[in-house]
């Protein structure tokens, strides 16, 4: 067998076990195994490149290769599970970065080849070199993978330091929109430059230009539009491995590509409809712009733990909604124990979960299966909103701006439209918060008022802690 049938076998296999590892994400029961095959086929694929024909530079592969896989190693070893959206981020825009940085590499080979001065150079020699440079379909790939790796590093660093509380929500200025259709219109003039000229300066100036877009696409993002944002950022990624994968000739990006930024996209536009927005609205618009909304009177109405684990433990039903405010509390577990408290008195007990809760997707699906809630738990906002009617208590812990009934009441409200958690259906709502301040679209929640809710104060964990310590007392201290 020759190296090159035993590398495309290994591509082939690599290419099998990605999809069996996506097939298995689907499901929460099975997502860790699928994680672990598809990170078992990109191990084989890995591998199979060295023994590629013609490779160079193996030594500072195998650095590179160790020095990634040790930083990623510790990265995911320290990161607390409250600033997982910040490595999602950050993982996306490397992938990305990556991405533009071999489309760089590849137009700068292509452009001292074109460059060359072959005014001395035999018929054949010109000839042979004619024969190395690329086709018009690898430099057009090259540069649109190269704009879209680029677009999605710079975006994916804004997001972190927005998502890492070291940028603030929004960064606004008059003519935005145009001026950033300018930049984008910039960046495919530079690019199509960059492609016919194969000149150094035309390259640089591109990739500098692409960098800029990312910069100013994700700086007027605010609100609760994060997910989508991460979500569009993991499929620019995919497409940007894909293309620069043709342009390598390499199967293994190709198809390892496609499916990221095939399943970004299809996710991106979940999370777009999550939000009511379409996807023309995702790439275009201002992220959580708008007004304030209209004014909302009346008063947040306290209430003491206590009087909570009281009705909590007599009722029939509880529906416990977590959103970001657990995250950055931790309180995933201690909420668990006192969900667990009540089933164990007859409570039926669920959980909501809105698409976009948290600041990526999936954000409360992992924190939940991080405290080990059974899945059969867990429901969707489709499913549990009939059910919020009929539910005598809705537990809410650091959710905000999905549960905030002006989405469908007030126009003026720059959160209006976005499909919501229907807690205010609920005959009693509980909110664990720790202040009055507003949620991340920086509005104010008309749940917070209603006649039938009341605020518990304070830490979420702390105030869990508090529910279960209070919910044992009932039952004689056990």
């Amino acid at each position: 067998m020759s190296i090159s049938i035993l590398v495309n076998t290994s591509y082939l296999v690599a290419a099998t076990l990605f999809l069996l590892g996506l097939q298995r994400m689907a499901s929460p029961k099975t997502a860790r195994s699928g994680i672990q095959w598809a990170g078992a086929g990109m191990l084989i694929a890995t591998a199979a490149t060295f023994f590629l024909p013609g490779l160079h530079n193996l030594a500072l592969i195998a650095v590179a290769l160790v020095l990634g896989t040790g930083l990623a190693w510790v990265s995911a070893k320290k990161v607390a599970i409250t600033d997982m959206p910040q490595m999602v981020a950050l993982y996306n825009g490397m992938g990305g970065g990556s991405a533009a940085a071999i489309g760089a590499v590849e137009l700068l080979r292509f452009s001292e080849l074109a460059n060359r001065d072959t005014s001395h150079w035999s018929a054949q020699a010109i000839a042979d070199l004619s024969a190395r440079l690329p086709s018009n379909t690898v430099l057009a790939l090259a540069v649109i993978g190269s704009a879209i790796g680029a677009v999605s590093l710079s975006g994916s660093i804004i997001a972190w330091a927005k998502l890492d509380g070291r940028l603030d929500k929004r960064v606004t200025f008059p003519g935005q929109q145009v001026f950033n259709l300018l930049v984008a219109v910039a960046m495919v003039m530079l690019g199509a430059w960059a492609a016919i000229s194969l000149q150094p300066l035309a390259i640089i100036s591109f990739f500098v230009v692409a960098l800029a877009l990312g910069v100013l696409m994700t700086l007027p993002i605010g609100g609760a539009d994060m997910p989508v944002v991460i979500s569009l950022y993991n499929a620019f990624t995919g497409l940007a491995v894909a293309f620069e994968g043709y342009v390598l000739g390499n199967e293994a990006l190709i198809i390892a590509g496609m499916m990221v930024g095939a399943a970004g996209i299809l996710l991106t536009r979940l999370m777009a409809k999550a939000m009511n927005r379409p996807i023309s609205g995702v790439l275009f618009s201002n992220f959580g712009g708008g007004g304030q909304g209209a004014e909302i009177s009346g008063t947040q109405k306290p209430i003491e733990a206590a009087d909570v684990a009281a009705m909590m433990a007599f009722a029939e039903r509880v529906v416990i909604v977590p959103g970001y405010g657990m995250a950055v509390a931790q309180a995933q577990h201690k909420i668990w124990e006192l969900a667990q408290r009540l089933i164990e008195r007859g409570v039926k007990v669920k959980f909501a979960i809105h698409p976009v809760a948290g600041r990526m997707p999936g954000h409360m699906n992992v924190l939940l299966a991080e405290a080990g809630v059974p899945y059969d738990l867990i429901a969707d906002m489709d499913d549990i909103n009939p059910e919020f009617a009929n539910t005598d208590v809705s537990l809410v812990i650091g959710a905000n701006d999905v549960v905030n009934p002006v989405a469908k009441t007030d126009p003026t409200s720059p959160i209006y439209g976005m499909p919501i958690l229907d807690v205010v259906n609920s005959k009693n709502t509980i909110v664990i918060k720790r202040g009055k301040g507003t949620g991340f679209a920086g509005i104010e929640n008309a749940l917070f008022y209603a006649d039938n809710t009341r605020m518990l104060y304070g830490d979420g964990a702390e105030a869990a802690s508090a529910l279960v310590s209070e919910l044992k007392a009932l039952d004689g201290g056990h």
